[in-house]
C-alpha cells in the first residue's frame, strides 16, 4: 500500500479525552459493518470498561470488530476483561506479547499506533490511549493530548492499512471464508483538505514520518510550532530546525515542563542551548504532563498522530500520523497551541541555561558525534517480525494462536 496525498477530506480536532472518548463511543454505537481499533494502552479503568462495553454491544449486533493492543503497553488486563470481549465475538489481537524479559530481544519495538476506523467511512487518529489519565478528573497527572476525527477518501487508506494488519490472523481463523479486501468508496464532493496517511514500520517505511516533518520544516517561510511529549530527534532534524530559525522562520517548541517521566525532560534539556542559540523558541508546558504529538507549519500544513520525536518513535516503534494541508484545520490547531503557550507554558531563554563550560563541551561532543548517528544505530536492533496473537472466544491471552505480522 502506497502513502500518497488525496483531496476531499475533513478533519475535526479532538483535544483530550473529554472530546475524544464521547465521539469514539458514539461512532462505535453507530457502526454497521466493521470496526478496526489499534491502541498502545488499554487499561481496565472507567475508560477501558466503557470501550469494552461499546465493542461488546457492537459485536452482539453483528458488527465485525478487530481490536489490537500492544502486549507491553497493556500488560495487566485480566482474563475476565479479555474473555468478555472474545465471548461476544470481538477479535482481540495482542501485538508481540512478552513472555519474559530475557526472551524478548526486541523489547522496544512496540505497536504505538492509536488508530480507529469504522465502516470505511470514519476514522480517528492521534495520541490518545484508552485510559482514564486522558481525562481532567484524573488529577494533576492527567495528560494533555490531541486526536482528529477523519472523514473523506483518506479514511479508506486507514481502513486498508488496518485491515491488512490483522489479515493473516483472520485468514487463519476463517480460512474457509473468502477475504474480499477493502473496496474503495466513492465520495461525491472533492472539496476539502489534502491529506496523507503516513506510517512508520521496520521494513519499507522506516523514516516516512520524519521525512514528512523535515520536508515541511524546509519549506516553512513564516511559522513552525511543534508540540511533542518526548523530544529527542536526530541531528538532521535539529539541523533543519536551526536552519529554519536562522532564515527568519518563527520556530516554537512546546515540550514537557511537568513530565510523566523526568528522564524525558532531562534528555530534551540537553538540546536547549543548541536550539536557543540558533533562535528557536522553547516553551515548557507546566499545567500537567504533555502527551501530544502535533505540529503545524505556516498557515496550511499540520500533522496529528502517535509519533513522538525521539529514538523509540523515529527508529523502533510502529507509528501512524496523518499529514493535513488545510487552512481551517491549521488555524484551529494553532489557536489551541497558542493558548497553551500563552496560558500554560514557561518560555525559556538562553540565560536560563546555566551550565559550566566543561559540560557544554561534553554536550557539544555528544550532539555531534552521538546524536547524529543514533537513527542508524537503533536500526541495528533486531528487526525480525513480532507476532500478532489472537485470543479465541473461549480463551484468554494466556492461550493463543500465534501468527506473524510484518513489523
Amino acid at each position: 500500500m502506497k502513502q500518497r496525498w488525496v483531496d476531499g477530506n475533513h478533519f475535526a480536532l479532538l483535544e483530550n479525552g473529554e472530546a475524544f472518548f464521547p465521539r469514539v463511543f458514539e461512532a462505535i454505537a453507530a457502526a454497521q459493518k466493521d470496526i478496526y481499533l489499534e491502541t498502545f494502552i488499554l487499561f481496565d479503568d472507567k475508560v477501558g470498561r466503557a470501550l469494552q462495553q461499546a465493542l461488546i454491544e457492537a459485536a452482539q449486533r453483528g458488527v465485525e470488530v478487530d481490536m489490537t493492543i500492544d502486549g507491553w503497553g497493556s500488560p495487566d488486563l485480566s482474563e475476565e476483561f479479555i474473555s468478555a470481549l472474545t465471548q461476544a465475538g470481538v477479535r482481540v489481537h495482542v501485538f508481540d506479547p512478552a513472555p519474559g524479559m530475557f526472551r524478548r530481544v526486541h523489547l522496544f519495538r512496540r505497536l504505538h499506533r492509536k488508530l480507529i476506523v469504522i465502516d470505511d467511512t470514519l476514522g480517528f487518529i492521534g495520541g490518545i490511549n484508552f485510559s482514564a489519565d486522558h481525562l481532567g478528573d484524573f488529577g494533576p497527572e492527567a495528560k494533555q493530548d490531541y486526536s482528529v476525527e477523519v472523514h473523506g477518501p483518506i479514511v479508506h487508506h486507514m481502513y486498508a492499512f488496518a485491515q491488512a494488519a490483522v489479515k493473516k490472523t483472520r485468514e487463519r481463523r476463517r480460512w474457509f471464508r473468502r477475504d474480499r479486501g477493502a473496496t474503495p468508496r466513492s465520495f461525491a464532493e472533492p472539496q476539502g483538505a489534502l491529506a496523507a496517511f503516513v506510517w512508520r514500520d521496520n521494513h519499507r517505511n522506516r523514516n516516512d514520518i520524519e521525512r514528512q516533518y523535515r520536508l515541511a520544516i524546509r519549506l516553512a517561510r513564516q511559522r513552525i510550532v511543534i508540540a511533542n511529549a518526548y523530544f529527542f530527534p536526530g541531528y538532521a532534524f535539529l539541523k533543519s530546525l536551526r536552519k529554519a530559525a536562522r532564515r527568519g522562520v518563527e520556530v516554537s517548541l512546546i515540550l514537557q515542563g511537568n513530565p510523566d517521566m523526568p528522564i524525558v525532560q532531562y534528555a530534551a534539556s540537553m538540546l536547549y542551548h543548541h536550539l536557543l542559540s540558533a533562535g528557536v523558541t522553547i516553551y515548557e508546558y507546566c499545567d500537567r504532563p504533555l502527551h501530544g504529538k502535533v505540529a503545524l507549519v505556516d498557515d496550511e500544513w499540520a500533522t496529528v498522530g502517535s509519533s513522538n520525536l525521539d529514538p523509540l518513535s523515529l527508529a523502533l516503534n510502529l507509528e501512524a500520523n496523518v499529514m493535513i494541508r488545510d487552512r481551517a484545520f491549521n488555524a484551529e490547531l494553532g489557536r489551541s497551541l497558542d493558548r497553551l503557550m500563552k496560558e500554560s507554558c514557561k518560555k525559556l531563554s538562553i540565560e536560563d541555561i546555566q551550565e559550566p563550560t566543561w559540560w557544554r563541551l561534553v554536550r557539544s561532543f555528544f550532539l555531534f558525534h552521538i546524536l547524529r548517528r543514533y537513527p542508524a544505530w537503533m536500526g541495528w536492533l533486531p528487526t525480525h517480525a513480532p507476532s500478532l496473537k489472537a485470543a479465541h472466544r473461549t480463551q484468554t491471552t494466556a492461550s493463543v494462536e500465534a501468527v506473524t505480522q510484518e513489523a
